[in-house]
């Protein structure tokens, strides 16, 4: 059974972690799951979750979910002894990302995505963030150079979306891609043949 990390900071796209996480208990993988204070505002804020637990944040998740507090910097997600398959930070704010562009690991998710970078783990960023400074550029920048995979939540329109859950499904389905995790969500690019009027003289 696959070990996922999804960790819920302070930046708008609570959606996106509650799908995701879903997503991920869907193809079978064990999921681990810590919030911040600005993500459990965000959760509040935008889902109506005013208790975070895994029941809670998506009905179901309790048996294959274990949820850590921010402050425990001593919990197993922590060690790099504890084998995981890859952490995403979804939503990630500009704060956590200059933490972890710092090296700073303050509290449980900083520590966890520092420990998946030095284990050479996948470690996935999902900003939402726009526009974004030069601070936020460079800070993406050198956390791509250290082996993390930044991956906007910038959803795709050639699958003509027609809903708001087809837009957070098209981001979702690629950070289950990137974790190498199953999913039927409608994220492949598949052509119509190019009509004869197209054709370039």
């Amino acid at each position: 059974m696959k070990q996922i990390v999804l960790a819920i900071t302070g930046a708008s796209g609570a959606v996106y972690a509650q799908r995701l996480a879903e997503g991920v208990l869907a193809a079978g993988a064990q999921l681990h799951l810590v919030a911040s204070p600005h993500g459990r505002r965000v959760l509040a804020d935008e889902l109506d979750l005013r208790h975070f637990d895994a029941e809670s944040f998506l009905p179901g998740a309790a048996g294959h979910t274990t949820v850590y507090s921010y402050h425990d910097i001593g919990a197993r997600i922590a060690s790099g002894s504890f084998r995981t398959d890859g952490m995403v930070l979804c939503p990630c704010s500009s704060n956590t990302l200059a933490a972890v562009a710092g090296g700073l690991a303050d509290n449980l998710i900083t520590r966890a995505a520092l420990v998946t970078l030095k284990e050479a783990r996948r470690l996935i960023l999902v900003p939402r963030e726009t526009p974004l400074s030069q601070i936020e550029i460079a800070n993406l920048l050198r956390v791509s150079q250290a082996g993390g995979v930044v991956c906007p939540a910038c959803p795709g329109f050639y699958m003509r979306p027609a809903s708001i859950a087809d837009l957070v499904d098209f981001v979702v389905g690629r950070v289950l891609d990137l974790l190498d995790l199953r999913h039927e969500l409608p994220v492949r690019w598949n052509p119509h043949p190019q009509r004869t009027d197209d054709t370039a003289p």
